[in-house]
């Protein structure tokens, strides 16, 4: 059965069905020796590169899911050629796996890895509203008007960030839960409160805690798969 050239990469554990897009409009895929355009269809006995390396899809591939507690300083790419601290050397699984989302280089906290593209596009879709919470500690102390801006939305990147829980925890340090991943999105809602951030540190994607010690990584528990797809049961997988 022919499958769309970024949902094959996806299911190969190569990468997530957007980097695929990406690097398909990059004129970096080729199937049987051509390059290969957004929604070609592939069949089992085509060939698939990926720069000049050989994609194969196992069929009885083992899903992988890894909570992963990143430091301060590694990039959340795949692509090994774009830095040198990125985060698939920096674990070095023996199968190939891909992160979901991004956490930027001067975050640290949870990220999950895998290679399962399915359950990538469900949890990165927006709309589906997935839960992640974050603790941040900020340059000078806060107050309450901005407990009240952060919660009821700031602009930044030309849109009203949406509603979201925000408590604080310490003179200058607060919590808050999100649904949306604009890009640097809680950096940004700072800075235009004229705040800076100093730390900033993911402790919770829907229902998988941060439990492991910075640069670690653990599997999922049987529980955490079943709990999280019960959550992601009624997730769209389309992009948006």
């Amino acid at each position: 059965m022919a499958t769309r050239i970024n949902k094959y990469l996806s299911e190969a554990g190569y990468c997530s069905r957007r980097v695929a897009d990406r690097l398909i409009e990059e004129g970096k895929v080729t199937i049987n020796g051509e390059v290969s355009k957004i929604g070609t269809k592939v069949d089992e006995e085509d060939y698939v590169e990926v720069k000049g390396q050989r994609i194969e899809k196992s069929k009885k591939q083992k899903n992988v899911y890894l909570a992963f507690n990143k430091p301060v300083g590694i990039v959340c790419t795949s692509d090994k050629s774009v830095e040198p601290d990125n985060i698939i050397d920096f674990i070095n699984y023996p199968t190939r796996i891909f992160p979901v989302g991004r956490l930027d280089k001067p975050s640290e906290g949870l990220i999950f890895l895998t290679n399962d593209g399915d359950i990538v596009n469900k949890i990165l879709r927006a709309r589906n509203n997935h839960e992640k919470e974050y603790i941040v500690s900020l340059n000078r102390p806060i107050n309450r008007d901005f407990i009240q801006s952060m919660s009821n939305g700031v602009e930044i990147l030309g849109t009203k960030t949406k509603n979201c829980f925000v408590k604080k925890l310490g003179q200058k340090k607060f919590k808050i839960l999100l649904t949306q991943g604009l890009n640097r999105q809680i950096r940004r809602m700072c800075e235009s409160l004229g705040y800076r951030v100093i730390s900033l540190k993911r402790v919770r994607i829907m229902n998988i805690k941060l439990d492991i010690p910075t640069g670690k990584y653990r599997e999922f528990t049987g529980e955490e798969i079943l709990e999280l797809n019960r959550l992601l049961a009624k997730s769209s997988k389309t992009f948006e």
